[in-house]
């Protein structure tokens, strides 16, 4: 696959760390940033070149990889005169490395496939240190025939790389993990913040919890904030995890359905932002809720 040009865009921290790895394993890389230069201008050190539209860069690349926030990012990415749909040359393939609605993503594809190209869901786990290494988990979705030809590239990125069905498939499932992910994230942080309200050792509200079955990595991630004080083990944001909650509640919605669980996280995430909390990290709900619990660290 050496000989295939890779358009990617989106060099935020996980974005940055993917063409790291791809410019490593000696692949051609054309990149498009956004607001920040810092990744563009770190992989342009190490040999990729930019483009100055989405258009251009897919003109120019066999391969598409977008890994953005959202899906109003990817879409603006992706439409128009100047969006990467307008440049595409046949049998490109274009892969959405972010979190995304899987309504938007079926949308793109059936646009993606009117220009004689495809397009791949391929959301990712794990962050931006195990991108380096080529550790990630892809959960990718859509043409097998297209996925068959990029899973090389996809294994330099990825030591779990799946593909899972029709497209949309991968977002699917990925909003499904987010969904777990930030309940569990969002109930463990209200545990340690009531065992402080109630005077009980968060030590030994986790050595009790952790020795059953609740047992997890994501309480774990929580207990390191809550006890240690280190909440980079999540270096993930309060406002993203409550847009990938609100995603999995408008994926339910499409489905004629009207989630009760996703409620209830969806509403501490929110009143967090709120209070100012939108660019602290998940763990830090810890905090969080201490201050509306009106709770005083001794």
């Amino acid at each position: 696959m050496a000989d295939q040009t890779i358009g990617f865009i989106g060099l935020g921290l996980m974005g940055a760390a993917m063409v790291d790895r791809l410019l490593s394993k000696n692949h051609k890389v054309i990149v498009l940033g956004n607001k920040s230069r810092k990744g563009i201008e770190a992989a342009l050190a190490k040999g990729a070149t930019e483009a100055n539209s989405a258009k251009e860069l897919a003109s120019a690349s066999d391969i598409v990889m977008l890994c953005m926030g959202t899906s109003d990012h990817v879409e603006s990415r992706m439409l128009g005169d100047n969006g990467v749909i307008a440049g595409l040359k046949p049998n490109t393939v274009v892969v959405d490395f972010g979190t995304s609605l899987p309504s938007s993503t079926k949308m793109l594809g059936e646009k993606v496939a009117a220009v004689g190209s495809q397009y791949l869901d391929g959301p990712l786990g794990r962050t931006p240190s195990h991108a380096m290494e080529g550790k990630l988990n892809i959960m990718a979705a859509g043409d097998k025939t297209a996925y068959d030809r990029i899973e090389p590239i996809l294994n330099d990125l990825g030591e779990n790389v799946f593909h899972l069905g029709e497209l949309g498939t991968g977002h699917t499932i990925k909003l499904f993990n987010n969904f777990l992910a930030m309940t569990t994230a969002s109930a463990m942080s209200e545990i340690f913040a009531m065992a402080a309200k109630s005077g009980v050792d968060p030590q030994k509200v986790y050595d009790v919890m952790s020795a059953g079955p609740l047992h997890s990595m994501m309480m774990d991630f929580i207990k390191a904030y809550a006890i240690d004080g280190n909440p980079e083990n999540l270096a993930f944001s309060i406002k993203n995890g409550s847009k990938d909650i609100g995603y999995y509640g408008q994926m339910a919605e499409d489905l004629g359905v009207d989630s009760i669980m996703s409620k209830a996280a969806k509403n501490a995430m929110s009143a967090a932002i709120e209070d100012g909390y939108a660019d602290n990290l998940v763990p830090e709900m810890v905090t969080f809720f201490k201050q509306k619990y009106s709770v005083t660290d001794s």
